[in-house]
């Protein structure tokens, strides 16, 4: 590789210009920003939050030389609106069709990578950018995470030597790798094979515990530790390049892990993402914060330590957390964090989505369902080829959930006592309102919103939750829902069969103008 040539202005990356905002002003002490992001991973699932079920070297040496964040989520529990809100800053409900998934992504939403790349940053990224969607669609000439340097084959570390190369002298860099592991799906057994043993699967409390359950999560852990050492061979690079130092370094993922009752769901497993973030030049080593944050604050965060700020008409709705970051202010910031889905799959009738929303406290999770009468995972039948075709077997839907051995061993046993309450949890009707104490019930396995003696805090928390709603522009408490169901997806749909709710009241389908006549 090429020695890289460093403009004579670069020495002035180490001094740090001191604000009173903190921050930074000078074009040259510009920090890079290099985001390293899995595909369906939670939070548990890294060594440096003690999980024994993955090792995680890198991972945790970038929490050791900044800061481990054990509370950070994202803003969808789905990996294309989840993106678009970290790209942009702003809530799913605020940015049209990329707030629900394959569909497209507006330009007048200015990605942080846009308006890095329009200041004279130079950009790029390698692997799973935005998507899945047509970023085309709205006339884009590149993906929102920027120009490309490759798909998704290793290694990754390629892309970016030669993303390096070409980089102007002097300029600073924005760069995006986007793994697509842990996304399903697995090679199976391939966790096993790698030397883990089944007492080494670590499982979550909505799932049963079983050797295939266990099996696959060792699957799972096989593809993050894969993960982890492709951002170990790009973090050698960085070092390499003299870059190291004066590189603001994310390490996180977009949304859950893709098991029943986790991704695409606005529960714990879902929302609650790992996040380590590093900046050797201004950033304080081996801290830890339990702050609640979202990967939307992150977004603000970038912005404010690269001097750059969002569209006046389209501002960011995150809150730079640069001060913590920074070691300049501790303090507790604020006390919850919001987070929404709209359609998922193609996964019910008129492929309609599954709208929720939520807020997240220290110690709460409360959830809002505005369509309780569908399906959350989408019913458990679909026709086989079109509204004509045979239907088929009863349980060969659910396909907000990805195909796994985990579903399949959920309906396979789904009569067992061990294994039924897991099954409906994972595919049953929900109410309305969700509550959950996440201290004492992390898997959110008991809604405590019909309980009494917590209907005091279940008021207080859907009336904040609406006041929020309400500020920031959501249509969905704005009687205007209906407009998620009018993006288009871009990718196959399925048919099903009308369920009793739209057969009934046919005037609460809402319409789909994107979706192709029936065959």
């Amino acid at each position: 590789m090429k020695r890289l040539l460093f403009h004579p202005s670069a020495c002035l990356c180490f001094l740090l210009i001191a604000f009173g905002s903190s921050r930074l002003a000078a074009a040259a002490d510009r920090p890079n920003i290099l985001v390293m992001i899995s595909d369906d991973q939670s939070f548990p699932h890294t060594s440096a939050y003690g999980s024994k079920m993955v090792a995680t070297p890198h991972f945790d040496r970038i929490s050791a030389e900044g800061m481990l964040f054990t509370q950070a989520f994202c803003a969808s529990p789905g990996c294309s609106p989840s993106r678009a809100a970290f790209l942009t800053g702003r809530h799913i409900w605020q940015i049209e069709h990329a707030g629900t998934h394959d569909s497209s992504f507006g330009k007048r939403y200015r990605t942080f990578v846009d308006l890095l790349e329009e200041s004279g940053y130079h950009a790029g990224y390698v692997g799973k950018g935005w998507g899945p969607g047509n970023w085309k669609a709205d006339g884009r000439t590149q993906n929102p995470a920027g120009p490309s340097y490759g798909g998704h084959q290793r290694p990754y570390a390629k892309a970016f030597a030669r993303f390096l190369k070409e980089r102007p002298a002097g300029a600073p860099f924005v760069f995006w790798f986007g793994s697509s592991d842990p996304h399903r799906s697995y090679e199976k057994g391939s966790g096993l094979r790698s030397g883990k043993t089944l007492d080494q699967a670590e499982v979550p409390p909505f799932l049963p515990d079983t050797p295939e359950i266990r099996s696959d999560l060792l699957d799972y852990a096989f593809e993050i530790e894969r993960f982890d050492r492709d951002c170990g061979e790009i973090l050698e690079l960085l070092r390499a390049s003299g870059e190291y130092d004066r590189t603001l370094i994310i390490i996180t993922s977009d949304n859950g892990m893709p098991f029943p009752y986790s991704k695409a769901n606005c529960n714990e497993f879902g929302l609650h993402m790992p996040l380590a973030i590093s900046w050797p030049d201004h950033a304080p080593a081996g801290r830890k914060s339990d702050r609640l944050v979202s990967q939307i604050d992150l977004t603000a965060t970038l912005c404010e330590a690269t001097g750059m700020h969002p569209p006046s008409d389209l501002p960011h709705s995150g809150h730079s957390f640069l001060p913590l970051l920074q070691g300049i202010d501790s303090s507790a910031g604020p006390s919850v964090i919001f987070a929404g889905r709209e359609r998922h799959s193609s996964s019910r009738f008129h492929s309609l989505g599954f709208p929720q929303r939520c807020l997240r406290t220290p110690t709460h999770l409360y959830i809002r369902n505005f369509k309780p009468e569908r399906w959350p995972a989408g019913p458990g039948q679909t026709f086989t080829a079109g509204p004509q075709s045979p239907l088929s077997e009863a349980h060969a839907g659910y396909h907000d959930i990805d195909a796994s051995p985990s579903l399949d061993e959920l309906i396979a046993h789904r009569d067992d006592p061990g294994v039924a309450s897991f099954f409906h949890l994972a595919v049953d009707h929900r109410p309305s309102e969700e509550l959950y104490d996440i201290v004492t019930d992390p898997g959110c396995l008991h809604n405590l919103a019909g309980v009494p003696a917590h209907d005091a805090l279940r008021t207080q928390l859907a009336h904040q939750l609406e006041t929020y709603l309400k500020e920031t522009s959501d249509p969905r408490v704005l009687g205007m829902g209906d407009i998620f169901e009018t993006y288009p997806r871009y990718s196959p749909i399925r048919w099903f069969p009308e369920p009793a709710w739209a057969h009934d009241h046919p005037e609460s389908v809402p319409p789909t103008p994107w979706r192709p006549e029936a065959p």
